[in-house]
């Protein structure tokens, strides 16, 4: 479908974001439609983690504003906060699950420390999810450092999910993985926002993992957004800077920043 004709599930207007005197986002717009799959592109150290941080509500932009339905959710209150939370879910780039907890226990750590569910429906849920992300239960009871790279990240998309939320975040959801794990992610990606009717925002630098799973993509440099269409439109790009990066090409606009002692 036609993004034009989609309703806009989450809409940024002039976002601006600074650490000291470095700009990080530079009036940002940006419109995210109903069930996409956005992917936002760009390098190391370009924003990515920033933006998503920013939508969420971790941080605060220093001007503009971050519509979610049409409402304006850039600067509610606490309760609001707490609220919009249980809409979202979020896969961090390392996975962060806790050490301390077992497999099920951090899976329905939402369900048990926020929605207060009794331990038994709450781990019946966990289980759901946790097949519904290809884990059976024989997980159930290890410990993250008995998974593999992989299943960790299996697990804490599982977590990701575990509220059925309306936006999945996924921070370098392919990082640290090899390709074929990499491309189970990415299945997984695409089954959770056909099945949960979700939309989700990937930010990553994995120019495969981008082909696979968007319906559109969104190219972030220098704090602002330079590029933006399908995977179609990607291959016929006359944009410098994002033809660039998605070459590899070590010659362009985009300038490699050298440390020197």
């Amino acid at each position: 479908m036609d993004s034009k004709s989609q309703n806009i599930k989450l809409q940024l207007s002039k976002i601006s974001k600074s650490f000291g005197k470095k700009k990080i986002l530079d009036e940002i717009d940006l419109n995210v439609f109903d069930n996409e799959s956005l992917v936002v592109l760009g390098g190391s150290g370009t924003g990515k983690s920033v933006l998503i941080k920013t939508i969420i509500g971790l941080l605060s932009p220093d001007s503009g504003t971050i519509f979610l339905d049409g409402s304006d959710i850039t600067h509610i209150s606490k309760k609001g906060r707490d609220n919009l939370m249980s809409r979202f879910g979020f896969l961090f780039q390392g996975g962060a699950l806790f050490d301390s907890l077992a497999v099920w226990e951090n899976v329905a750590f939402y369900l048990i420390h926020n929605k207060y569910m009794n331990t038994k429906d709450a781990k019946e849920i966990a289980s759901n999810k946790l097949k519904d992300v290809g884990l059976d239960d024989s997980v159930m009871y290890l410990y993250p450092s008995e998974l593999s790279g992989g299943m960790q990240k299996r697990v804490a998309l599982a977590r990701a999910i575990v509220n059925d939320p309306e936006i999945v975040f996924f921070d370098e959801p392919t990082t640290g993985l090899d390709p074929i794990m990499s491309n189970v992610i990415n299945d997984l990606i695409i089954k959770v926002r056909k099945e949960l009717g979700s939309t989700t925002i990937t930010i990553t630098h994995d120019i495969n993992s981008a082909k696979k799973i968007a319906s559109r993509i969104a190219m972030l440099y220098q704090g602002k957004i330079t590029w933006s269409g399908n995977v179609t439109e990607m291959h016929k790009s006359n944009n410098a800077i994002f033809n660039q990066f998605i070459r590899g090409e070590t010659e362009g606009p985009i300038k490699l920043e050298i440390r020197r002692r």
